[in-house]
């Protein structure tokens, strides 16, 4: 079955959508900020807010952390300074772990490389995300399944070999994952996305939970992800979408949030079930504007019914036009007045219109379903 749980949230093809705020580096190396993202997630309805540990001195070559790194979105001198300032600790995510608590939001880490994944076990954290990046990366995939805990990947920038190889490296040490279909733009286009990868995932993974990562701008893409069958939603967010830095301009800030876990909601029940039924509200209407078998004029007792004796006319409350051959050849038992509504009970049995001598008129016609 296409289920997976993370901290009591039920996510599969009959939940409501499962929203991560990706928060990222957006809380720009404060504390503060990061608190206050948490809590604008929460009261934006996301299910989930989420950060990215890394543990910088091993991810990067030596001569990439120390590249010098000036431009307008840098917090240090060279690149690993930059990538230091907006690293948190233990400490932080400690703290972070009890706001989350008492938002009632859950919260965990995307793992760029493997003293991540252990950081993020050692909190205890309900689910590890995988980015983009190290959907190549087995190794890494491996060491995280294997730690139990339900995995979100992400497929930006990948083939489908690359896909599938990562979920046969998952799926034999852990069945809890969820595949993201994701494009590696920031941001990206409406003609990036391609959606209906969601619908191959869901064919070629049947067990997995299937989901989308967005760095579109706007909240469009992802209720038409959901309506072609994604349950997980990640998007990226900001307090400020003009604020320095390469996530916050397409990140949705509270508010777009807010509208994203609404619209998500409609989109839920607006798809409603798959069974066919005429519901409780549609019956007023259906019984006001269907039509019924009435007699098209007076009709005296012992007479039988022809095709000319029957008219279809509103309101719709009682034999439904296509029970015309049930009532074609019987005789009535009764008088039945113009704009009478003819029913089974008014009619004698076949058996019975045979055995008074109704003869060929008597016996069963042809099906009458008029059209139109």
């Amino acid at each position: 079955m296409r289920e997976i749980d993370i901290a009591g949230h039920r996510i599969a093809d009959d939940s409501p959508a499962y929203v991560i705020a990706e928060i990222g580096h957006n809380h720009e190396g404060s504390l503060g900020k990061a608190e206050e993202l948490f809590r604008k997630a929460a009261e934006a309805g996301a299910s989930a807010a989420k950060l990215q540990k890394r543990n910088n001195g091993t991810l990067f070559t030596r001569e990439m952390f120390n590249q010098p790194y000036t431009g307008k979105n840098s917090f240090g001198a060279t690149y690993g300074e930059h990538r230091e300032f907006l690293e948190f600790g233990h400490d932080e995510y400690a703290y972070l772990v009890k706001v989350a608590q008492e938002l009632g939001i859950d919260f965990f880490a995307t793992a760029f490389d493997i003293p991540s994944v252990d950081f993020l076990v050692e909190l205890d954290m309900p689910a590890i995300k995988i980015a983009s990046a190290d959907v190549t990366n087995t190794p890494l995939l491996r060491y995280a399944a294997g730690t139990g805990k339900p995995l979100i990947v992400s497929t930006g920038g990948a083939t489908m070999d690359e896909v599938r190889r990562a979920v046969e490296t998952i799926l034999p040490v852990n069945s809890r994952l969820a595949l993201l279909q994701c494009t590696a733009v920031y941001p990206a286009a409406p003609e990036d996305l391609n959606l209906s990868v969601i619908e191959t995932y869901r064919r070629e993974f049947p067990e997995v939970v299937v989901g989308f990562s967005g760095h579109d701008l706007g909240n469009e893409a992802s209720s038409l992800a959901y309506t072609v069958g994604a349950r997980v939603i990640e998007k990226h967010f900001t307090l400020d979408q003009s604020r320095p830095g390469s996530d916050h301009h397409f990140s949705l800030d509270p508010p777009l949030l807010a509208e994203l876990t609404a619209s998500l909601e409609r989109t839920r029940v607006t798809l409603g079930s798959p069974v066919k039924v005429c519901s409780e509200r549609e019956a007023p209407a259906v019984r006001k504007m269907g039509k019924k078998l009435v007699a098209a004029s007076d009709l005296a007792a012992g007479h039988t019914v022809t095709a000319a004796d029957i008219a279809y006319r509103s309101p719709g409350d009682g034999m439904k036009p296509y029970r015309a051959g049930e009532v074609l050849g019987r005789v009535l038992v009764r008088p039945l007045p113009a704009d009478g509504a003819f029913a089974p009970e008014l009619l004698r049995p076949r058996t019975e219109a045979a055995e008074a001598g109704g003869g060929p008129a008597a016996a069963a016609p042809p099906s009458a379903d008029p059209v139109g």
